[in-house]
Formats: C-alpha cells, sequence, structure tokens
C-alpha cells in the first residue's frame, strides 16, 4: 500500500510539473498579450523565495528578525551593479559618474545573483555576532534598525558613484524567459526544504521548540541561531538580486519597511513554520493587491457616483479580506502544515459531508429537537 501511495504522489507531482510547463510555454508564447499576468506571477514567485528564507528563521529557528528590506537591498544593488551593460553605465551614472573601481566589472546574472547572496550572508554574519544575542522584540527592533542603516548607506552622497545615490539603477537587464524567471525562485526554494529536511534543521527546529534542551542535547545555540540566519540572509540577497532583475530599475525608496512588512504578511497569512505556506500567502497577497485594483477607480452606476471607489480604497478591502481570512484561519492558512497530496484528496472528499453538516444545521437550528418521537416521549413523561 504504501510503495502505491508513493508512486501516486510521484505521478500526480510529475502532472503537476508538466502542467506548470505546459503553462509557462503559453505564457512565454504571448507574453505580450498576458505581460500583466506574468508580472505578477514573476514577482510572487519572487517574493515566495524571500517569504520562505524567513520562514527558516522565524518559524523554523524562532527568531524574530524583520531586516529583510535590508538584506534584499544588498543584494539587488549588488546584481544591478554586476549586470548593467559596461556601454550602459554612462548613461546610469550621468550626474557625479561611476567609480573606475566598477567602471568595468560584469557578470552574467546567476553569478551576480551568488555574489549577492554571499555578500549579504557575509553582512549577517558580521551583525549577527552581537544582535543574536538578544531575543523576541529587541531581535525584531534591532534588525528593523538595520535595514533602515543599509537604506540610509546605499542613498548616502558619498556613495553616489557606486550606488548613484538617490537616483537609482536602472537599465538592469531582465529575466531571458520565462523558464528562468520561475526556475531560479523555484531552485531556491527547493534548497531551502532540503535544508529543513536535514540535520541542520532538526537542530533548528528544536532551537524553537525549547533552547534550555537544546542546549542541554549538545547543541551550540549561538552556532545554530548564526547559521540560520546566514542562511536565511543569502537567500534574501538573492531574493532582492532576483528583485532587482524583475524591475530592471531600483532605488532606495524601492527596500523601505513597507517591503519588510508585506514578506512579514506572506509568512503569517500562509502560516508559521509552513514553506507551502509562505508559497501560497505569496502569490494570494500579490495577486490579491492587483486584482482589486478596480476599486481604485471611480464607479457609476445609472448616473451615481458611488463615494467610496476612489484611490486608495482597495487597500481597504484587501484589509477586510486578510482580517477574515485570519479570523477563520488563526494559523494561517496552512498553519504548520505542508501541502501533500493525500491531504488535498482527504480535503476534496470532507467537501460534500461538510455541505451536508452545515444543510443539518440550517434545517435544525440549535434548541429545536430532531426527533418528533422524543418530543411526544417526554410529554407522555410530564403527563406521567
Amino acid at each position: 500500500m504504501k510503495k502505491n501511495a508513493v508512486s501516486k504522489n510521484k505521478l500526480y507531482t510529475l502532472a503537476a510539473l508538466l502542467v506548470i510547463i505546459v503553462l509557462l510555454a503559453f505564457l512565454q508564447a504571448n507574453s505580450a498579450q498576458y505581460s500583466y499576468q506574468i508580472s505578477i506571477l514573476e514577482r510572487s514567485a519572487i517574493y515566495a523565495v524571500v517569504a520562505v528564507s524567513m520562514n527558516l528563521l522565524t518559524g523554523f529557528t524562532g527568531l524574530f528578525s524583520l531586516g529583510q528590506a535590508g538584506f534584499m537591498a544588498i543584494g539587488a544593488y549588488t546584481v544591478a551593479i554586476l549586470t548593467i551593460p559596461v556601454d550602459s553605465r554612462a548613461s546610469v551614472y550621468y550626474v557625479n559618474g561611476i567609480s573606475p573601481a566598477i567602471a568595468n566589472l560584469h557578470c552574467p546574472y546567476w553569478l551576480a545573483l551568488i555574489i549577492a547572496g554571499i555578500l549579504a550572508a557575509a553582512l549577517a554574519a558580521l551583525i549577527g555576532i552581537p544582535v543574536l544575542r538578544l531575543k523576541s522584540d529587541y531581535l525584531a527592533i534591532a534588525t528593523l534598525g538595520f535595514s533602515e542603516i543599509i537604506r540610509a548607506v546605499i542613498a548616502a552622497p558619498q556613495l553616489d558613484r557606486i550606488t548613484n545615490g538617490s537616483y537609482g539603477l536602472k537599465s538592469i537587464p531582465g529575466f531571458p524567459n520565462l523558464f528562468i524567471a520561475f526556475g531560479l525562485p523555484a531552485l531556491c526554494i527547493l534548497l531551502m526544504v532540503l535544508l529543513i529536511n536535514s540535520s541542520y534543521g532538526r537542530a533548528f527546529k528544536a532551537l524553537r521548540e525549547d533552547e534550555v534542551a537544546a542546549q542541554a542535547m549538545g547543541l551550540n545555540l549561538f552556532r545554530y541561531k548564526e547559521l540560520a540566519f546566514i542562511i536565511s540572509s543569502f537567500f534574501t540577497g538573492v531574493g532582492g538580486g532576483l528583485l532587482a532583475i524583475f524591475m530592471r530599475s531600483i532605488d532606495s525608496k524601492t527596500f523601505s519597511i513597507n517591503l519588510t512588512y508585506d514578506i512579514l504578511l506572506i509568512v503569517v497569512l500562509g502560516g508559521i513554520g509552513s514553506i507551502t505556506g509562505s508559497v501560497i500567502g505569496s502569490f494570494l497577497v500579490t495577486a490579491g493587491r492587483e486584482w482589486l485594483r478596480f476599486f481604485d477607480n471611480p464607479l457609476v452606476i445609472g448616473g451615481f457616483v458611488v463615494p467610496l471607489f476612489r484611490s486608495g480604497f482597495r487597500m481597504v478591502i484587501f484589509s477586510i479580506l486578510l482580517m477574515m481570512v485570519v479570523l477563520f484561519y488563526r494559523r494561517g492558512i496552512m498553519g504548520s502544515n505542508e501541502f501533500s497530496w493525500e491531504g488535498l484528496g482527504r480535503l476534496i472528499r470532507s467537501i460534500p459531508s461538510r455541505i451536508k453538516r452545515k444543510s443539518k444545521a440550517q434545517k435544525h437550528p440549535a434548541g429545536i429537537p430532531l426527533c418528533p418521537e422524543s418530543m411526544d416521549d417526554s410529554k407522555k413523561g410530564d403527563n406521567a
């Protein structure tokens, strides 16, 4: 039975991958017609990488960090500086010119992404030494302050010839095709899943559950905290580099505190401690914000202008929907569970029984007996 179940799971997974490949091929062939939908999907995939890396730190290790925007900025600027064509740099650094140290630096996007992740991880290793001594809210405040420091340094006039200051960087080459655009995020998420399922992942979970017990088992708490922080920062830096390639132009305002809050929202909505939840949450949040844009446009019905339909109203609707989701799914959409074909099958099979229970509850509200015979028996007992 177990072998049959494993073979079915593999078959379903291969079928799902085939469907995704066919869909990407269709979108690639009709990229001009579906450019808006493609941009939503690409941004969602990139946010999924950052959300999973944040979940690796928060959900699986128990370290509450809010420095994601800072590490994303490091990765994004690294990739931008290394991939902007040399011939186009004069038009990018047109104010104060470009530093000779980086004037001729150029490498392919895949190597730039690796370098971006390494630089983000190296900086995380340095700041992790003092910061990881803190816990809970203090750690979050410290990492949030670090994120703002990084953004201020990037926009500083002293670094205009490297980061181009407040003018930002443009002419960044985009993804060659959709298979690269979605394959790289999928590869990053797969590597993090393998890490979580390894012995290191089990050590991270032990730290999350009980630090005292983990230390009694011989785990070096600071070492594993530092390791989780470095790995999470590496993939966050790679996610920032992917965002730069997607946007093709960046500036320091792109990596404000709001970006960290968006990633945190995705993690909480999807489920803290669930990789699948982070991926689903990234697509729901990103697509939900875009598909609700019609609420920002004025609505006229029979000559009457609906007053609520104006710029910014979509965020009100979006917030209400988020509140409803949180009320019904307090631990997020997936909680701490992961997607499985068996779980999906159980969910589909349980839908008819849930509908029947709801219909019975509507026909027989609370306080009204379900059996007329029981009413007759009670009356007989009273008469006796």
